[in-house]
């Protein structure tokens, strides 16, 4: 049995509309109206959260390393936290950080943010991640890099620490990543595994791939995107433009749309468009006259007998008149 979980006022689980995150990650480009232009375009495109990343470019990598300086221009001020959650609740928007540090976790934890999103890269931090699922958050957890062991004792220090409120993501750690490297099966034996919610973490660079997954089953679907591809910095190249999140959005809502029934029979609607076969007169038929083999015909509309039973109703006699080109119904006939 897959437990539902819940953050702020959306549920995530089997029989609820996928949960979507639109991932600005560092798109800011450390530019705070940038960073609420994003929050913007997030709300604009129907997703239900937004989320950026928190950390510090000393606890990635040393000064001396060529990366550095590149991080260190991605970094999000701590101090914009309110600013950002403000706006996000303006916008009716749930607002979600990826945190790197325990210290990112505390403010993140005093601005009651509803839910923490863990990096795939910090998914074997155990030590980090106690101290995170302590927090009694929602623990939401990428897998990239990861095999069924590693998610195994991730999960097992969550539920250790009394937080059962875990969700999965299936995820590849290329940016970006070639559609035949997703391997969007593993959704299905992860949930099947581990009896969580279970989604994707997307990296290509189109919108097929997670609409696809909700189309396999997928509870959470979480998405890079950017103000516009060619802005400098790391994530832009591979996050979708305004317009491709809202298509996304727009196309894992058609597809929940149509999952619908898994019991197969004709539709009212279709019932009364009646664009099959039934028995129709042939010619009139008037009332005391055998039906015959030459007196009916097969055609549309299905209003009449199924044609299926041409040859019971061959021999018995009609007990009213029935005219030519009229469906003929079994109240008509006699024996």
């Amino acid at each position: 049995m897959i437990k539902t979980i819940k953050i702020g006022n959306k549920k995530i689980g089997p029989g609820e509309p996928a949960f979507i995150i639109a991932d600005a990650g560092s798109n800011h480009d450390k530019k705070l109206s940038q960073a609420k232009e994003l929050i913007d375009i997030a709300a604009d495109a129907g997703v239900d959260a937004v989320k950026f990343q928190l950390f510090k470019a000393d606890t990635f990598y040393s000064k001396s390393d060529p990366i550095y300086d590149l991080f260190k221009q991605c970094e999000l001020p701590p101090e914009w936290i309110g600013d950002l959650v403000d706006h996000s609740r303006d916008r009716d928007i749930i607002f979600l950080t990826t945190p790197f540090e325990k210290e990112s976790v505390d403010l993140l934890c005093d601005y009651k943010i509803p839910a923490l999103k863990w990096a795939s890269s910090e998914i074997v931090n155990l030590p980090f991640l106690k101290y995170a699922a302590e927090k009694k958050l929602p623990m939401l957890l990428s897998t990239g890099m990861s095999d069924f062991a590693d998610i195994q004792e991730a999960i097992d220090i969550v539920r250790s620490s009394g937080n059962e409120d875990i969700a999965l993501f299936q995820c590849t750690s290329l940016y970006p990543t070639p559609s035949n490297l997703v391997n969007l099966k593993a959704i299905d034996s992860i949930r099947e595994a581990f009896c969580v919610p279970t989604g994707l973490s997307d990296h290509t660079l189109g919108i097929s791939v997670p609409v696809a997954a909700v189309a396999r089953g997928a509870s959470v679907i979480e998405k890079h995107f950017t103000i516009s591809r060619e802005l400098p910095g790391a994530d832009h190249c591979y996050a979708l433009e305004p317009d491709a999140l809202k298509a996304m959005v727009d196309g894992i809502r058609e597809v929940e749309d149509s999952l619908g029934s898994s019991i197969k029979q004709m539709l009212p609607e279709e019932k009364r468009l009646a664009r099959r076969n039934s028995i129709i007169a042939e010619k009139e038929i008037p009332a005391g006259t055998e039906i015959t083999a030459e007196n009916i015909v097969i055609k549309r509309p299905a209003h009449g007998i199924k044609p299926k039973y041409s040859s019971v109703i061959v021999g018995k006699k009609a007990n009213r008149d029935i005219k030519a080109d009229e469906p003929i119904d079994w109240d008509m006939i006699s024996d």
